[in-house]
């Protein structure tokens, strides 16, 4: 969780679905403005497997393409930007948006973070590193990851969220190479991106039941946001 963290609980994924596939069609259609072509746009590329990996329908994956790209006429505007601050009992928090409406999105993050502390730009992102981080799972029995991590040119590498998955960190700018190499180490690539890390995450054996709840609810409620990408908590586990 000190990668990025998500909600927990296969129904609570299941009944999120749609919104999964709403936070993918935004990616698809910022990376398709440096092209259309995912063999020639390796951002897209990326989160274009991705999004057949989670069964994106094709109509929906293909509109969001041409709609990034300016093919359909519609104009389409979405600004990046990253909230920091502290989720309750001093957890770090790292917020990635994208919005077409930063009149909408700043003050609903304000009122989101009151059960916490909103704070200014680079007042926790010191405490993160931008890496690039593939979630991936071994295609065949035996597949090591720490060889494949060395081989494919990973800097380090962690479970992963998905039972059985290995999470690979990368320097940000290695995130494509590593990704076209660990299928040759015997690992199939279920999902990668550029995120935070952090790096000293509050351990969840500090806080009580109570206070984690409190910080899981906290998260929760940022996430359930229309513009929320994405969220890296500074908790280890």
């Amino acid at each position: 969780m000190g990668a990025q963290w998500k909600a927990k609980g296969k129904e609570l994924a299941a009944n999120a679905k749609g919104k999964v596939f709403g936070k993918l069609a935004k990616e698809i259609m910022v990376a398709a403005r440096s092209g259309a072509d995912p063999a020639l746009n390796a951002r897209l590329r990326l989160v274009v497997e991705q999004a057949r990996k989670v069964s994106m329908p094709k109509d929906t994956l293909e509109r969001a393409i041409k709609k990034g790209a300016g093919l359909t006429g519609e104009s389409v505007h979405f600004e990046h930007v990253i909230y920091e601050g502290f989720a309750p009992h001093r957890v770090p928090v790292m917020v990635e948006c994208l919005t077409d409406n930063l009149n909408r999105t700043a003050p609903e993050m304000r009122v989101l973070f009151r059960k916490g502390q909103l704070g200014t730009s680079g007042s926790v992102a010191w405490d993160f590193d931008h890496v690039g981080m593939i979630e991936a799972e071994p295609a065949a029995a035996g597949a090591d990851p720490e060889l494949a991590a060395i081989e494919a040119g990973a800097q380090d590498f962690e479970p992963g969220e998905e039972e059985g998955s290995t999470l690979f960190l990368t320097d940000a700018a290695d995130l494509d190479i590593v990704s076209r190499a660990l299928p040759a180490q015997g690992f199939t690539v279920l999902s990668a991106k550029l995120g935070y890390k952090a790096k000293n995450p509050v351990d969840p054996a500090s806080l009580s039941a109570a206070d984690l709840e409190e910080v899981e609810a906290f998260l929760a409620a940022i996430d359930a946001n229309d513009d929320v990408q994405n969220i890296f908590a500074g908790l280890a586990g």
